[in-house]
């Protein structure tokens, strides 16, 4: 197992630009696991991540981060694989979107490779115009405007309630079903939080739409659940997905099932909401589309993340103007976050804290190895 904090350092430099990529193990403040992870042995208290830095010859610098998931067949391994094969003279600050043109040459797929180079080019670009990122995108970011949730990991129903007392700050939960104990385990969060409002996230792990159907009815009896995310796998027939958006009493949120902006009009009419992650989706543009086209199609929106650090979170932050909710919280569940971004009090985002005013604003943190 690799040791936390800098391994893996690979330096490409190639012509006006020098791309350096390196792998980091980020630190879970509490062991991790989902429904995915109840087949595979359980969940983990490392989670790789690589992240990427862009510099041309005029001195620029940009950040990226990927945040690989097995969900998605994606690991670290595969990210450095694509990040080598990539010519860093085809990459340019003052042209991003001809070098996102030029990655898609490169392999198919490989979106948080694609992720942490898009997320590095807007930052330099943006740095470049002197602007903040959501600026440079025609965006604003509206402070003491928006919350993220906090997310309770699948655990022993006693942890369960300890990290709900540890989130009390946190105005909104998130909380990971589909284990055979999803009885016990909401219970005793509820236990722990009796009237706070809870988003539901079962990632893929309910069988059939009559399950599904079954277990959202359950929660709505709770009275407090906002939404249910995920409930069946993304290879679920649409005629199953349609069937229960017509019956469920909780509006039901696509995940898996939102890759792109070109799925917007698919999920349109299975679900009432969509979860748009940078990693999954390839980046900060991928997912303002993705953001978009579902609200194109009256789809309601949620930005949401894998285990992550700063950069990411950052990143994903300065499309917060486009949604109706954020589950940004991955830098919360880690304890060694090498940077500093937007900063989190109560559950409000603010870039009042942000070390640098323009492009993503994040810095290294001082006193955490990078």
């Amino acid at each position: 197992m690799a040791n936390i904090g800098q391994v893996e350092r690979t330096t490409v430099p190639l012509g006006r630009m020098k791309l350096t990529h390196r792998r980091y193990d980020l630190a879970l403040r509490h062991r991790w696991a989902i429904a995915t992870d109840l087949n595979q042995g359980g969940g983990k208290s490392l989670y790789p991540v690589v992240f990427v830095e862009l510099t041309d010859a005029q001195g620029r610098t940009g950040l990226g981060e990927a945040s690989p998931s097995s969900q998605y067949h994606e690991t670290h391994a595969t990210v450095t694989a694509f990040l080598q094969r990539v010519d860093a003279a085809r990459l340019s600050f003052d042209d991003v979107a001809g070098s996102m043109a030029y990655l898609e040459t490169v392999a198919p797929g490989s979106y948080p490779a694609k992720c942490a180079l898009n997320l590095a080019l807007l930052d330099g670009a943006s740095q470049a115009a002197g602007q903040p990122l959501h600026s440079f995108l025609g965006l604003g970011f509206r402070e003491a405007h928006h919350a993220t949730s906090f997310t309770i990991g699948i655990d022993s129903p006693e942890m369960m309630a300890s990290k709900t007392r540890e989130a009390a700050s946190m105005p909104v939960l998130k909380m990971k079903l589909g284990s055979p104990a999803d009885r016990e385990n909401f219970a005793a969060v509820r236990s722990a939080a009796p009237r706070k409002p809870i988003r539901v996230d079962a990632n893929a792990g309910w069988k059939t739409k009559e399950e599904a159907l079954e277990n959202i009815e359950w929660l709505a009896r709770d009275g407090f659940i906002q939404f249910v995310e995920q409930p069946m796998t993304a290879e679920t027939p649409e005629a199953d997905w349609t069937w229960l958006k017509a019956r469920s009493p909780l509006p039901i949120f696509g995940d898996e099932s939102y890759q792109s902006a070109a799925d917007a009009e698919r999920c349109a009419q299975c679900f009432h909401g969509v979860n748009v992650k940078l990693v999954k989706t390839g980046g900060v543009s991928a997912g303002k589309a993705a953001l978009e086209a579902a609200r194109a199609r009256g789809l309601k929106t949620m930005l949401g993340c894998m285990i992550e650090s700063s950069i990411l979170i950052t990143a994903a932050a300065h499309l917060a103007e486009l949604t109706d909710y954020l589950d940004l919280d991955g830098n919360l569940l880690i304890t060694n976050d090498p940077y500093q971004g937007v900063g989190c009090t109560a559950g409000l985002l603010s870039f009042h804290s942000l070390p640098h005013p323009t492009g993503l604003g994040v810095a290294t943190r001082p006193g955490v190895a990078s």
